[in-house]
């Protein structure tokens, strides 16, 4: 049956935006229309749907499972529409904003000194960049890229590797020259142990002993929300705690940690990745030209060297 009278995409658009932008009003804004207007959309949507895709009140918009997945299979109709468009347009580069969530480390030593390099490459993409060691959920916090430490879990997150980092025991030499520097396990156990207090951080360090992995419990006087503060928690004595070479590489080689109790280091190493929803081939441009410009620039040897950018100092 032909839809002549049916405007599809601008219902489509209008329920993206209504979600992006977490309500009525605002995505009225963006869509130089009244919020009436765009209410109406969204219902004649639901209407022709025949399901109910966002419930509303007036504190919140609540997306139902239906909306969850048409919102998901929306945002990829519209990038291909947006693509097509673009495809058609002689030279036109990507354009438009992508959200970037990254851990405090990760940013300070990686995203942020690239920002002004992908800039320039890409004048019309607009970031912005939420700075969290919590694992947020994209979907919810409306979040296009995520930059994530470790094993990933199963999810329906696909993730492209940028490389990966070993793990050390460290501590400043003022601790050091305090409490003595650890190298048994019976050693380890005497020093305060420091770690974070996000919900995915383990509470116990694996240590190597005659071959078999063991697992020391962290109990230390402090805990930190993110690694840059477990970072200046090390270096301002108040203990010893296992971070990535990625991050403390730099105060190795100045002198600000050292590396304690190498024997008994299993010798694992962590994984990062840029995760996003959806396919490579599904993506808009501006989300796909990013994660191209990280899987570039973020090789391995910039992780092991500690990252992109210069010092930064306690």
């Amino acid at each position: 049956m032909p839809r002549i009278d049916v405007n599809r995409s601008g219902e489509m658009e209008a329920f993206v935006q209504v979600v992006d932008k977490g309500g009525f009003s605002a995505a009225a804004r963006q869509l130089c229309m009244t919020p009436s207007a765009v209410s109406k959309l969204v219902t004649r949507l639901e209407a022709r749907l025949g399901t109910r895709l966002v419930n509303r009140s007036t504190r919140k918009l609540q997306l139902t499972p239906e909306g969850t997945t048409f919102y998901e299979q929306s945002t990829r109709v519209l990038a291909d529409m947006d693509e097509a468009e673009r495809g058609a347009a002689a030279g036109a580069m990507p354009r438009g904003r992508v959200s970037i969530n990254a851990s405090m480390p990760t940013a300070h030593c990686l995203l942020l000194p690239l920002v002004p390099a992908f800039h320039e490459r890409y004048p019309d993409i607009t970031l912005d960049i939420t700075l969290t060691d919590r694992v947020v959920d994209l979907l919810d916090e409306r979040t296009d890229v995520a930059i994530r430490w470790g094993a990933l879990a199963s999810s329906q997150l696909v993730a492209r590797h940028l490389g990966d980092t070993a793990q050390h025991i460290v501590g400043s030499p003022a601790y050091l020259a305090r409490h003595g520097t650890p190298r048994t396990l019976q050693d380890l156990e005497a020093h305060q142990r420091l770690a974070h207090t996000f919900k995915r951080n383990m509470h116990y360090w694996p240590v190597r002993v005659d071959g078999q992995i063991q697992q020391l419990p962290i109990t230390g006087y402090a805990r930190a929300s993110d690694g840059e503060a477990l970072r200046h928690l090390v270096l301002a004595g108040a203990g010893l705690a296992r971070m990535s070479l990625f991050h403390i590489r730099r105060d190795l080689d100045a002198g600000r940690l050292v590396a304690v109790a190498e024997d008994l280091n299993p010798g694992e190493r962590e994984p990062i990745h840029a995760v996003f929803v959806g396919s490579g081939g599904r993506l808009p441009a501006r989300v796909r030209v990013l994660l191209d410009f990280l899987v570039e620039q973020v090789t391995q040897d910039v992780l092991d060297a500690g990252g992109v950018g210069p010092d930064y100092l306690p």
